[in-house]
């Protein structure tokens, strides 16, 4: 439920930062009769989301066993791509999404249509992104889709529902100097943990993967403490919504984490050092 949580705050926030300072900008520069293109733009982008997220959970649910594995497995590897671009990008550009906002804005003042095109990508991205990762995360914390008779639980989405209302209105508090916020800060430690995340992601992807047969050494484990975290149990529960730790891991599933965070996180941890110091890039000579 926390990951779920913090999924759709993050991505709920960088959508309400975007929206916010297109707004902002537009009402600072005299150009209200712009807003309305704006809101239509988040308007789609947020009614195809909700549509992208509604056909996942309807397919999970009408074709065989195999194909949904297939699909899940499939899915969740984009999903982690997603998440790790998600994680450098705003690492990065946290200190210049204002600006390059309000330029995109200036060029586009004179056609109408562009300021929704700026405000339904910018939106969209993040909807879209959002309905991939909640569905393989869902997936990830439950071990497996729901069969079609069984009662659907809807802990996972309300948890997602609330990061996001919680980020619209950190977004709406910012609009209106109500608060500060630290976004550098906020998306280095939402996205360490966020590497955490999509680590289970895409190892369970590979489970899938393993489930419907394309890939072998599903009865292969690198470890079984099952005898020890009981499945089902409520620290198993939070091990795997947190980590997707599962108490009988197969040996794809724990290379593929442990080759996930062995490359990533060193990289990001790179990145997050070459940001804060900046003069390292290019260290200037001594003189002669």
């Amino acid at each position: 439920m926390v990951a779920n949580f913090l999924i759709g705050l993050r991505e709920g926030l960088e959508a309400a930062l975007v929206v916010s300072i297109l707004v902002a900008y537009l009402v600072r520069s005299d150009r209200r009769h712009r807003l309305r293109w704006i809101w239509l733009g988040v308007g789609v982008a947020v009614a195809m989301s909700v549509g992208v997220t509604l056909g996942l959970g309807l397919q999970s649910r009408q074709v065989t066993f195999r194909t949904q594995e297939l699909i899940g497995g499939a899915l969740s590897i984009v999903a982690c791509a997603f998440v790790t671009w998600m994680v450098f990008w705003m690492a990065t550009a946290a200190k210049s999404i204002a600006g390059d906002l309000r330029g995109r804005v200036d060029a586009a003042s004179e056609r109408w249509w562009s300021l929704g095109l700026v405000a339904f990508l910018a939106v969209g991205r993040e909807g879209m992104e959002t309905s991939l990762i909640l569905w393989t995360a869902t997936r990830t914390a439950t071990g497996r889709d729901l069969p079609e008779s069984a009662p659907v639980t809807s802990e996972p989405l309300l948890a997602a529902v609330a990061g996001i209302l919680v980020a619209v209105l950190i977004g709406y508090l910012l609009y209106r100097g109500a608060i500060t916020l630290n976004l550098t800060a906020f998306f280095t430690w939402t996205g360490a943990f966020l590497i955490l995340v999509a680590a289970g992601v895409l190892s369970y992807g590979f489970h899938d993967l393993q489930e419907a047969g394309f890939l072998p050494g599903l009865n292969a484990h690198l470890f079984d403490v099952s005898d020890v975290v009981e499945p089902g149990s409520w620290y198993a529960t939070l091990l795997k919504g947190f980590f997707n730790f599962s108490p009988r891991t197969t040996y794809v599933e724990g290379a593929v984490w442990l080759a996930y965070v062995a490359i990533v996180v060193p990289l990001f941890l790179r990145l997050i050092h070459q940001r804060s110091h900046p003069a390292d890039r290019h260290p200037v000579p001594a003189d002669k």
